[in-house]
């Protein structure tokens, strides 16, 4: 018995370790490769030679800013927000709307909060491969000036490398970069140790009066560099969305044993190296580098900075599902990448996306100084909603006390919201790139979710009631052939078109008819007790709901299998599906949307992954009727 159970736990820590090196590899790459491009965008608002009291402060604040907002805000309380173990903003945004119940103006303010939060994200998602590859391809100009000009080149290609790696998907990627990250990690640690051993004066930041002293002599200045401060902070928000990928545990031991002291090493003797040599402040980072590793270190910065790009890429994927599965993005192929974690998925539309934007970000900024302008609002931004959406949850979900929330929610926003603040001074500068991008994937979203809307209820108006009908058919009984029939619904009150049509034309019905509508929950996956809820009608037709979570895949014929517990068999051989295929058709006569919105709809719809396939409805089982809806 002792032995048995030692094994297990040995297994358990040999499972724990290798999600953790995953993570490394995986969740930590953008927060890891900040130390790139901080202190050198941070400090160079004071010119050339940044005074000593300056470097003091910019450390001190760089320091509490993680020690805040990353280990306290997002390590210790948002990642306490999961819902059945995932992350991101969109399983948040499900979260505080369960939280708030039949409340339906709050569920819409929440729900417009959460998805432009998840706008944003996609900004993010754009920004950090561009600004991560270049600042580490920019390193050349440090050790050979002359090949200055192949940067731009050099860093698309990798981008684009980069982005077709993605389809083999996070398990293997991980385990490719976990090391390199391990490496990397240590490396940039032992480089921070041999600066601080030159200058130890320098960990005298550590203390926070330096932070404050900052603000007491600069003012305005120090709230302008605390846009670059937040640069130290990008990649907590993808700590959290890529929770569901390698669970919170490994996340954080990973952060607090590993990531966080090689980080404040790196950053503390990057300061060592300023205060001993103010005019390194072109390109701290590889400067403090011993120069004959500088190539090394070169390269080893590209790898890291692709593997950086991971975090969002991965974080943006997981997104896209949850949104689809919640109804605010039209349907797209989705593919597995993982038999072990099914959090673990490629979608290609999203990477091609991702793609396009990137290199068309590289080449519209050209540097990596250019692009942390446009940086800070995407983070900033979806920082702030984070916080507002696990406030949410604090009070409706965990029971906390209204002060404590208060008190939680002022510290934090206030934080939040002055990083936010001084990121909006770099609108004309570049800001307003993931602005830009952001407003477009929110009208994207919100489109698409009121389309649905739209449908949903111009299905509803237009059609016949359920029970006369069958009372009706009981009363004047058609012919009726074997097998069951299945009939795709969104209103379980109404006779849906498919079936009206099939008895139309074909003057018959089958023996069993099942009227069959898809919910998704606001959990990431159902309990096997709300899964399926089976109502008999009369005159063997059935009402059959089957629930989903949003992080889950709806299979169909799997869940008709588990349907004969409930007293259904099916025999999936014997089963034809029927489903009424939409063509929407924008009409400026109807309310609802205005016409450009509802031309958008219409173009999304038509190009929207078809339901079957979403439900993964074999072809050969399927017969799909044509209906005209004008919205």
């Amino acid at each position: 018995m002792g032995s048995h159970q030692g094994t297990v736990e040995a297994d358990s820590k040999k499972r724990l370790a290798v999600l953790a090196l995953g993570a490394i590899g995986v969740v930590y790459g953008d927060i890891g490769t900040s130390p790139l491009y901080t202190l050198q965008t941070t400090l160079s608002y004071e010119g050339k030679t940044p005074h000593p009291d300056t470097i003091y402060g910019v450390l001190s604040l760089i320091f509490w800013a993680q020690i805040i907002v990353v280990s306290l805000k997002y390590v210790v309380f948002i990642m306490r927000a999961d819902n059945k173990g995932e992350g991101g903003i969109m399983a948040l945004m499900a979260l505080a709307l369960r939280g708030v119940g039949g409340q339906p103006k709050l569920r819409w303010l929440l729900a417009i909060i959460g998805i432009f939060g998840a706008a944003l994200f996609y900004g993010d998602g754009v920004i950090t491969p561009a600004i991560s590859v270049l600042s580490a391809v920019e390193g050349v100009k440090v050790a050979a000036p002359g090949l200055a000009h192949w940067v731009m080149p050099v860093t698309a290609v990798i981008l684009f490398f980069l982005f077709a790696l993605q389809k083999h998907g996070t398990d293997k990627v991980g385990k490719l970069f976990g090391p390199v990250m391990v490496v990397w990690f240590i490396v940039i640690a032992l480089i921070g140790l041999y600066n601080i051993q030159q200058y130890p004066g320098v960990l005298r930041a550590l203390s926070p009066h330096y932070g404050l002293e900052f603000f007491q002599h600069h003012g305005w200045g120090a709230f302008v560099a605390l846009g670059g401060v937040v640069l130290a902070l990008t990649g907590a928000e993808a700590l959290y969305a890529d929770m569901g990928h390698f669970g919170k545990h490994p996340i954080r031991i990973a952060w607090f044993y590993f990531i966080l002291p090689a980080l404040v090493l790196n950053y503390f003797g990057q300061g060592a190296l300023l205060l001993r040599d103010p005019s390194a402040i072109d390109n701290p980072f590889f400067k403090a580098v011993p120069s004959v590793f500088l190539y090394p270190m070169v390269g080893l910065a590209t790898v890291a900075t692709v593997i950086a790009s991971q975090a969002v890429i991965s974080g943006a994927f997981s997104m896209t599902r949850e949104a689809m599965s919640l109804g605010y993005s039209m349907r797209m192929p989705v593919v597995h990448t993982s038999r072990e974690m099914s959090g673990q998925i490629f979608v290609p539309w999203i990477n091609a996306f991702l793609l396009v934007m990137v290199l068309a970000a590289v080449v519209g900024f050209g540097s990596s100084d250019a692009l942390s302008a446009a940086y800070g609002i995407a983070v900033t931004g979806t920082m702030s909603i984070t916080t507002m959406l696990a406030l949410f949850v604090a009070r409706h979900q965990w029971g906390w006390p209204l002060p404590l929330v208060i008190l939680v929610g002022a510290i934090l926003l206030v934080i939040d919201l002055s990083f936010f603040g001084a990121n909006l001074l770099k609108v004309e500068a570049g800001g307003w790139f993931p602005l830009v991008l952001g407003l477009g994937v929110f009208i994207v979203m919100t489109t698409w979710r009121r389309g649905r809307e739209l449908v949903v209820r111009e299905i509803k108006q237009g059609g016949l009631a359920l029970a006369p009908f069958i009372d009706n058919i009981a009363e004047h009984p058609p012919l009726r052939v074997p097998g069951t029939a299945v009939f795709l619904t969104a209103n379980q009150n109404a006779v849906p078109h498919a079936l009206l049509h099939n008895l139309k034309h074909n003057k018959v019905l089958h023996e069993r008819n099942v009227m069959l509508t898809v919910e998704v929950l606001e959990t990431p996956v159902a309990d096997p007790g709300e899964r399926i809820h089976l109502s008999p009608l009369g005159s063997d037709f059935y009402s059959l709901e089957i629930r989903f979570g949003f992080a889950e895949d709806p299979n169909i014929p799997l869940a008709l299998s588990k349907c004969a517990k409930s007293g259904l068999p099916f025999d999936l051989m014997d089963t034809t599906f029927f489903l009424s295929r939409e063509n929407i058709v924008a009409d400026k006569r109807r309310p609802g949307m205005a016409l450009w919105r509802d031309r958008l709809f219409a173009f999304m719809s038509r190009n929207a992954l078809p339901a079957t396939a979403f439900f993964q409805i074999p072809g050969n089982r399927l017969i799909e009727l044509g209906t005209q809806l004008e919205i």
